[in-house]
């Protein structure tokens, strides 16, 4: 019997992370061929990309391998969370209600805002002067 496959995509700013998903006898997550402390450099980005997996509290055990892209380093981590809340929600429909509340499952809409032309930024203009 085939290995069965649950596949999900989560989104943080301009990082985008797939996430395939399968039962398995003992949990890993792989995030682009990499361990997520490796990946991440910190505990904290680690910790943050697990983090549905303890929060969802689950019977099973997954073998979750990401591929992420884009974006910094946090916006990845946030990415592969939102992709592995959506996929254990797509397995366990019990679990999204305390994901949701996690706020897990809510794609994080705040993006950079664009520059507008005569400032320095998007909201930054150079310094005034009277004379």
């Amino acid at each position: 019997m085939a290995t069965q496959f649950i596949t999900a995509v989560g989104r943080r700013k301009t990082a985008i992370a797939s996430v395939r998903m399968s039962v398995a006898p003992t949990s890993s997550l792989m995030v682009n061929g990499k361990t997520p402390k490796d990946y991440f450099k910190t505990d904290l980005r680690a910790l943050v990309a697990i983090e549905a997996l303890a929060k969802a509290e689950s019977t099973n055990n997954y073998r979750v391998t990401a591929h992420v892209e884009g974006g910094g380093i946090a916006a990845q981590a946030d990415a592969v969370r939102h992709a592995i809340s959506r996929a254990i929600v797509k397995t366990e429909p019990t679990t999204r209600k305390v994901l949701k509340a996690a706020s897990f499952l809510k794609r994080d809409p705040r993006a950079k805002e664009r520059k507008k032309p005569g400032l320095v930024k998007a909201r930054k203009a150079k310094q005034w002067s009277k004379r």
